[in-house]
């Protein structure tokens, strides 16, 4: 699993990140050393550690399932399993947020290497027909919590893909597109599509190329 980055500033189920996190942590010394048989926690023990009351406490837990990190534990109520995203919080580190500039820069740089993917992957199957960007970018903020890259992309054409030693499989080309466009920055999150209007909305289109065809 990719690790967690949460940016300082921003709330998280109603917490700071950073007692997000040492809570988590807290949790997590609670099943060192248990098999995996054995390893849940009470709810009442989870409310102690995220030091929150009752009313509160149900609350966050019902957010903390919804968001994947707890799983109720089947056949005993206020049972609760730690999922790999709740290790992965408890494991995250805090940065401060993306500068509004910084993240144009980012975007730049962005459809400077989707360019060179067309141009210059040829063993790729896929190319990159648009980018838009999404998220928090598209609010008002000069601070930013992510990067939300959408990438359409398109089978390569014929003409632009050499006859030996091209990937076989889509899905390889489409792990390597994303590795690349991630490596830019640990804000960045990338997303695929095969159409523009599969994007998530509000977005604008950073990078297109009409040359494919």
């Amino acid at each position: 699993m990719k690790p967690r980055t949460l940016v300082a500033h921003q709330r998280y189920y109603g917490l700071e990140p950073v007692r997000l996190r040492e809570a988590a942590g807290r949790v997590l010394s609670r099943i060192v050393g248990l098999p995996a048989g054995r390893a849940h926690v009470r709810g009442e023990h989870l409310r102690q550690d995220f030091a929150v009351n009752t009313v509160d406490g149900t609350a966050l837990l019902t957010q903390l399932v919804d968001g994947g990190l707890l799983r109720p534990h089947a056949g005993q109520p206020d049972d609760y399993e730690l999922t790999d995203q709740f290790r992965a919080i408890a494991a995250a580190r805090v940065v401060a947020p993306l500068p509004r500039e910084k993240a144009r820069q980012l975007l730049a740089r962005a459809s400077v290497l989707a360019r060179e993917i067309n141009a210059d992957w040829h063993r790729n199957p896929l190319e990159i027909e648009a980018l838009a960007v999404s998220g928090s970018y598209m609010s008002r903020d000069r601070q930013l919590a992510d990067l939300v890259i959408g990438v359409v992309v398109r089978t390569r054409s014929a003409v632009r893909r050499p006859r030996w030693g091209r990937m076989t499989h889509k899905q390889a080309g489409a792990q390597a597109i994303r590795d690349a466009l991630a490596a830019l920055s640990s804000f960045v999150a990338v997303h695929f599509v095969t159409e523009q209007a599969a994007l998530p909305r509000p977005f604008a289109v950073v990078f297109r190329d009409d040359d494919g065809e």
